[in-house]
């Protein structure tokens, strides 16, 4: 699975700050100054994530059938 076959959840803090997350992998998620900023590093994130699933043979969970990428 990709990046973009994950749903992504943005959600702005008091502070202005954006929080980026894919639910359905724990840990993907991403503390950014903006939302793009956020997005952008949250794509590192799952890329490192997944690096890490692939090295130890697992595969990604999935996010159903229907799952669209937010932006």
């Amino acid at each position: 699975m990709t990046f973009e076959n994950y749903k992504v959840v943005l959600c702005r803090q008091e502070d202005g700050s954006w929080v980026a997350e894919i639910p359905a992998i724990s840990g993907c998620y991403a503390l950014m100054p903006t939302r793009e900023q956020a997005l952008e590093e949250l794509n590192g994130v799952f890329q490192m994530i997944s690096q890490e699933f692939r090295e130890k043979g697992l595969a990604l969970p999935g996010d159903g059938p229907a799952a669209k990428r937010l932006s």
